[in-house]
């Protein structure tokens, strides 16, 4: 019996040792996720396309091993969900596009493959993300108004704004890269109600983002909304105050590209070049913004299919 109680005892220590010492694991990953969502902006200050690409990739293995040591980490799930989709969009369409302009029909389709991956990857983070917050998704997604039913109940704090905005911004992210998937381009509105939800809870966040991403979409087609595609990037405009380039960038390509007004449309673009670096917080963003402007301006035979336009 004294045997077994030092043996008990031994057991018990042991126990609490290996228990202690996974809490502090715990701990440790968690704080070291927290940090670097801190100071994860700090990408966004580079004013190198190429420099910051291999940094955000490297960055994003480096989130994938935080994600598989703490699973359950909201803040992880964030940054995959974002870094995925702004990856995608600033750097593997960048390939596409690319390709595109060279007349490398093989190239962008093999760009292409890689951009619907990087957004599906993120796409599958942002809605496990959602399912932290709220359970329900997957029956919540069956048509508009329950998903805005969904959205309304359950997202109601001004934080979780930005959230929201990401991971819808992925949901669409994804539908544009995916046109001839029908699964894919009936699930639109989802994306949609997610950005409106992030935009009524906060319409500043990240520059205005929100209202960007819905002028966008409203002028998807000549036969769409206009009046409220203009209504969206005015008050991007107004958020940001047309420092942060992609709104004038979509508000040229989207909604001009959509009203047939070539000039308005290339005045905006050269604007875009011709900005000051004088919103340092976003730096990236508007390198990238540059970037599409250039292209597009260089190439308007292979980037205006949809305008109209008379070239």
């Amino acid at each position: 019996m004294r045997l077994f109680r030092v043996l008990a005892t031994a057991l018990l220590g042991g126990a609490l040792t290996v228990g202690a010492s996974g809490c502090l694991k715990k701990a440790l990953v968690n704080g070291q996720i927290k940090s670097t969502r801190d100071g994860s902006a700090a990408l966004n200050t580079l004013h190198d396309w190429e420099v910051a690409r291999a940094a955000g990739q490297a960055g994003l293995g480096t989130l994938e091993g935080m994600h598989s040591l703490a699973p359950e980490n909201v803040d992880a799930l964030f940054m995959l969900t974002r870094g995925w989709g702004g990856a995608t969009f600033g750097f593997t369409e960048d390939d596409y596009e690319a390709a595109l302009a060279r007349g490398n029909d093989v190239e962008a389709e093999y760009h292409l493959a890689r951009s619907r991956a990087g957004w599906n990857r993120a796409v599958h983070y942002g809605v496990e993300l959602l399912g932290h917050y709220a359970l329900g998704f997957q029956d919540a997604k069956r048509n508009v108004s329950t998903m805005r039913a969904w959205v309304v109940e359950n997202f109601n704090d001004p934080e979780l704004a930005e959230d929201l905005v990401w991971v819808g911004y992925a949901w669409i992210g994804r539908v544009a890269s995916s046109s001839d998937m029908p699964e894919f381009v009936g699930e639109l509105y989802v994306g949609v109600e997610l950005v409106k939800r992030s935009v009524e809870l906060d319409p500043k966040v990240a520059h205005g983002t929100g209202h960007t991403i819905l002028g966008a979409y409203h002028a998807r087609t000549a036969q769409s909304e206009l009046e409220d595609s203009k209504k969206h990037f005015d008050m991007a405009m107004k958020v940001n105050g047309g420092k942060f380039l992609a709104t004038p960038l979509n508000f040229a390509t989207r909604y001009y590209c959509a009203k047939r007004d070539k000039a308005t449309w290339e005045k905006m673009l050269n604007d875009v070049l011709a900005h000051p670096d004088d919103l340092p917080e976003a730096r990236l963003q508007n390198t990238i913004a540059k970037r599409r402007a250039r292209r597009y301006l260089t190439h308007p035979d292979v980037f205006t299919e949809n305008c109209g336009f008379d070239l």
